[in-house]
């Protein structure tokens, strides 16, 4: 099994998102805290193609599912 760790700057330009540390911090503020009712591929913030990437990539546990988790709990926090 060959895996790959990836960063939080490679998921946002996978995404299509900024992927700067300041781009990184104002998505997440804009966008936490995330209803616990909602899944992550599911939020109303993505486009079409962003959640089928987050689906997808959980669904088949690939290298990106850790990350995506990451993103999933960090907007689940709120704003800090």
């Amino acid at each position: 099994m060959n895996q790959s760790y990836h960063r939080f700057t490679e998921l946002f330009l996978q995404l299509g998102l900024p992927s700067d540390v300041d781009g990184i911090k104002h998505f997440l503020e804009n966008h936490s805290p995330l209803d616990p009712s909602i899944r992550l591929e599911n939020a109303p913030f993505w486009t079409q193609a962003q959640s089928t990437l987050l689906r997808d990539e959980i669904l088949q546990d690939a290298d990106w599912a850790e990350v995506i988790d990451q993103l999933n709990a960090a907007l689940r926090r709120g704003k800090q």
